[in-house]
C-alpha cells in the first residue's frame, strides 16, 4: 500500500477498502501536483478503533512525512478537508496487531496557488519569478530588485523579474539542517529613498532544500510582507546508462538491451547537479520481469548497500557524481522474457564519513540516515537474452 502519486486528482483509501483492512499496516502516500498548485484533500468516509487515535489512524502532512508539519492525526468522527501550502501532501494509514474496521476513503484534487511569486528548483540553478504587477502594486519599481550579490542581474520583462540563481555562485549559501541539504539566496526589494525611505526594503528568502527522494522548494518574505511565501517540491535529475566494458567508453544505446547469459553487465549511475560537494553511491537494486512490482517476483543484487549476488562489484569513478558498477546476467532472466532494473541511489554530502555513502555493508545496517543523505530510485530496463530477440533482429 501507499507510493508516489502525481495525477491531478484521484481516490485514496485504506487496503481492502470497504472490507476491513489488515492489521500491522503503515501505508504512506505522496501526492505530488504540478508547481504552483495545492492539494485539497477530503475525506469521504471513516470508520477505525476511536478513542484517543494511539492503535489505528490517518495522518495528514503539509508535504513530505519526515520534514512536515503535521496537518492532523483522526480515527472517526468528522470528515475533515484539508488543503496544502504547496504541490505537495503526505497521508499515512496505520493500524496495529488488534481491530480491524473499514477503514476510510479521500478524494484529492489539485487546485491553483495564485501566486504573485514562484521559484523552481532546477538542476543547476534556483529559477525565480517575481511579477512587476506585484512590485507595482507594492509601489516598488522592478529596477531596484536585486540578489545579495549584486553582480548578478536579473532578466527585466515586460511582466516579470526572472532570476537564475546557481547553486554555487551569486552568494548561495549551502548548509545541513536535520535531514536536508540546504542552497539560500536573498532577492530584495530596495525601496527608492536615500535618505528619507517611505517603505520597508522586501527582504525576499529563497531556498531549495535537498529532501528524501526530492528537492524542496521554500520561498519567504522578512518582515511584514504579504502573499509570497512559497513551498514547491520536484525530483533529483538522475539516470543509469548501462556500458559496454569496464572502460565505461561506450553507452549502450539499445532498447532492450540484448544480452548473453554469464555476460558481465556495467551500469554508471549520474547524479545531473552543479554542487560538486555531492557523492552517489548504489544502496540497492532489485530485479523483476514487472517494471511496475519489485515485490512479488524479485532478485536483489545489493541491498542497503550489501551485496547479494556473487558477482556484483563496484568501480573507481572519477567523480563524485557518479556511481559504477557491474554483475553477472543470471539465470533468473533466463525465466523470463523482459527483466527491469531498480535501484535506489544514495546522495550525501562528500567528505561526510557518519553518512551511509563511506559506510561499509557491516557498519551501515547499524546505523540511521545521517543528517543530509538522501535516496533516489531509478528504474532501467529491459534486458533481454539473446535467444529471445527475433531472427531479423540487429546485433548489438
Amino acid at each position: 500500500c501507499g507510493g508516489s502519486i502525481s495525477d491531478s486528482s484521484g481516490v485514496l483509501q485504506s487496503p481492502n477498502y470497504p472490507g476491513s483492512y489488515p492489521n500491522d499496516a503503515d501505508c504512506v502516500w505522496e501526492i505530488q501536483v504540478e508547481n504552483n498548485f495545492r492539494v485539497t484533500l477530503t475525506f469521504r468516509d471513516i470508520v477505525m478503533q476511536s478513542g484517543t487515535c494511539q492503535h489505528d489512524y490517518v495522518e495528514v502532512y503539509d508535504g513530505p512525512l519526515h520534514s512536515s508539519p503535521l496537518l492532523g492525526r483522526f480515527c472517526s468522527g468528522s470528515f475533515p478537508t484539508y488543503v496544502s501550502s504547496s504541490n505537495m501532501m503526505s497521508v499515512r494509514f496505520h493500524s496495529d496487531s488488534r481491530y480491524s474496521f473499514r477503514g476510510f476513503q479521500a478524494h484529492y484534487s489539485s487546485i491553483p496557488a495564485g501566486h504573485n511569486t514562484t521559484i523552481q528548483c532546477l538542476p543547476d540553478y534556483m529559477h525565480v519569478v517575481v511579477s512587476r504587477d506585484y512590485l507595482q502594486s507594492q509601489g516598488y519599481s522592478a529596477q531596484r530588485v536585486i540578489l545579495n550579490d549584486s553582480r548578478c542581474r536579473p532578466t527585466v520583462t515586460s511582466q516579470e523579474v526572472v532570476f537564475n540563481i546557481p547553486y554555487n555562485s551569486c552568494g548561495t549559501i549551502q548548509e545541513e539542517n536535520n535531514d536536508t541539504i540546504n542552497y539560500s539566496n536573498t532577492i530584495r526589494v530596495a525601496s527608492s529613498g536615500y535618505i528619507i525611505k517611505r517603505k520597508k526594503n522586501i527582504d525576499i528568502h529563497v531556498s531549495c532544500k535537498m529532501l528524501r527522494k526530492s528537492w524542496q522548494q521554500v520561498m519567504y518574505a522578512a518582515e511584514d510582507t504579504v502573499d509570497v511565501n512559497e513551498y514547491q517540491f520536484g525530483r533529483y535529475n538522475m539516470n543509469i546508462t548501462f556500458y559496454d566494458s569496464p572502460a565505461f567508453l561506450r553507452q549502450v544505446r539499445s532498447s532492450p538491451y540484448y544480452i548473453d547469459l554469464n555476460q558481465n553487465l556495467y551500469l554508471q549511475a549520474c547524479l545531473h547537479n552543479s554542487d560538486p560537494n555531492l557523492k552517489v553511491v548504489v544502496d540497492t537494486c532489485v530485479a523483476s520481469p514487472d517494471p511496475h512490482d519489485f515485490n512479488t517476483l524479485a532478485y536483489y543484487l545489493v541491498k542497503n548497500g550489501c551485496p547479494r549476488d556473487s558477482s556484483y562489484a563496484t568501480f573507481y569513478s572519477p567523480s563524485s557524481h557518479f556511481a559504477r558498477f557491474k554483475f553477472n546476467a543470471f539465470e533468473f532472466m533466463s525465466r523470463h522474457p523482459s527483466v527491469y532494473l531498480k535501484c535506489q541511489m544514495l546522495v550525501c554530502r562528500l567528505g561526510d564519513y557518519s553518512s551511509h555513502c563511506y559506510q561499509t555493508c557491516s557498519t551501515r545496517a547499524k546505523r540511521d540516515t545521517s543528517s543530509a543523505e538522501e535516496k533516489v530510485e531509478v528504474v532501467v530496463g529491459p534486458l533481454q537474452l539473446q535467444e529471445e530477440r527475433a531472427p531479423s533482429g540487429n546485433t548489438r
